[in-house]
């Protein structure tokens, strides 16, 4: 509650000091609705839709590393519109639609935007960065940082020894199997998603690290998939660890700055200041979907593979079943038919096909965070439907 009446009192100062047209669109959207509290789970939807659009533009909230484009902006040339068969204006009103930009063979070929958003603003991504953070891994292997998925994660996170990650590997935490207890219940204020973040380190060890080696075994090693936010978190950690960069400045030097993203991004930090892997990488919606058209090119990016050459291959492919419909890979949902995808609570999604040479982009604001049924289920039928389009205009320009 302290930090929302800073965050409040913190605007109206700026206001009443250089005047309220100098503060950002996203920002006077907040002023009209600020957070009530420091948990986004349990925000009003007017909160929502204002926040989601400036996560980073409040350091008395959170603050964030700046992940760096630069140089040639990756072109996304028009293409002739997609005609997708369900009425788009009440799917999107369903959805409560903040963007959707979707790419065929590299074509931009419908784009929408929505809740006062457009193409400049930035989203939060929440758990769409999970699989962001999963590429950092591959590309921590081609550098040789990682040097196998089947090493302990002890040996990079020696701060988990002694814990219930002793003889966990690399594999099985991206594949969120490592056995370990977890609550990922959005619902419930004293679930482990909605404590870990506020929890305090021992010293200056990483707040994830320091609340991860506390939980107790569920499970074998390899045996159960179970999502896991905090084991997200902690890939992000590793990838540090091994590379001696924070995921900001390697995500900029390895894809965003290299593959031409048209607009810096930024990552929220944790409470001793360092990227959430698992949370909170805020894009425009254009250069989310340019990152899902980096993997469709197999992760190359500036002339050089970024990752190894079968890595995509390996990460996007089904290693478990999972409760939700869909398989899991390494930090990638599986769905029937050869796509996957990214996708987070409240309605973030990156959606990609390759045999259609196809990328969706969403941002949206679900009534409900979770991302079972309903509204999830919807989008689902949308991402079917987008792929009918794309066949039907395969059909006819073969004949």
């Amino acid at each position: 509650m302290k930090k929302a009446i800073i965050i409040v009192v913190a605007i109206l100062v700026v206001g009443a000091v250089a005047g309220l047209a100098l503060l950002t669109r996203e920002q006077r959207a907040v002023l009209f609705h600020p957070p009530t509290n420091t948990d986004v789970l349990f925000w009003d939807e007017g909160t929502r839709d204002a926040m989601f659009r400036a996560m980073d533009q409040f350091p008395f909230l959170a603050k964030s590393h700046v992940v760096e484009a630069g140089g040639a902006v990756h072109p996304l040339p028009k293409g002739a519109p997609l005609a997708i068969g369900m009425d788009m204006p009440a799917f999107e009103a369903s959805q409560r639609s903040a963007a959707i930009v979707i790419l065929v063979d590299g074509q931009l070929v419908y784009e929408s935007y929505g809740l006062g958003f457009d193409a400049q603003g930035k989203w939060t991504s929440f758990s769409v960065a999970k699989s962001l953070t999963s590429t950092l891994v591959g590309a921590a292997l081609q550098d040789g940082a990682i040097k196998s998925l089947d090493d302990p994660i002890t040996d990079y996170i020696t701060d988990l020894k002694g814990s219930a990650y002793d003889g966990v590997t690399i594999r099985q935490v991206l594949t969120m199997t490592s056995g370990v207890a977890w609550n990922e219940d959005y619902t419930d204020p004293a679930s482990d998603v909605a404590r870990f973040n506020a929890h305090k380190p021992e010293g200056d060890m990483d707040a994830t690290v320091s609340y991860m080696r506390t939980l107790d075994r569920a499970a074998p090693p390899g045996e159960r998939w179970h999502y896991n936010t905090g084991e997200t978190n902690m890939i992000g950690a590793l990838v540090m660890a091994a590379t001696g960069k924070s995921l900001a400045d390697y995500m900029s030097e390895k894809v965003w700055r290299p593959y031409g993203m048209e607009a810096d991004a930024s990552w929220l930090l944790n409470s001793n200041g360092r990227e959430m892997g698992g949370c909170c990488f805020q894009a425009r919606t254009r250069d989310m979907a340019r990152f899902g058209q980096f993997v469709l090119d197999n992760g190359v990016a500036g002339g050089k593979h970024v990752v190894p050459e079968d890595w995509f291959a390996k990460a996007t492919a089904k290693h478990f079943d999972t409760d939700r419909n869909r398989g899991y890979g390494y930090q990638w949902w599986t769905y029937p038919g050869g796509g996957f995808g990214a996708s987070g609570i409240f309605g973030q999604g990156i959606f990609i096909d390759p045999a259609r040479k196809l990328v969706i982009a969403t941002n949206a604001d679900w009534p409900v965070a979770s991302t079972k049924g309903g509204v999830m289920a919807e989008r689902t039928r949308f991402y079917e439907a987008v792929q009918s389009a794309v066949d039907a205009r395969n059909a006819s320009a073969s004949q």
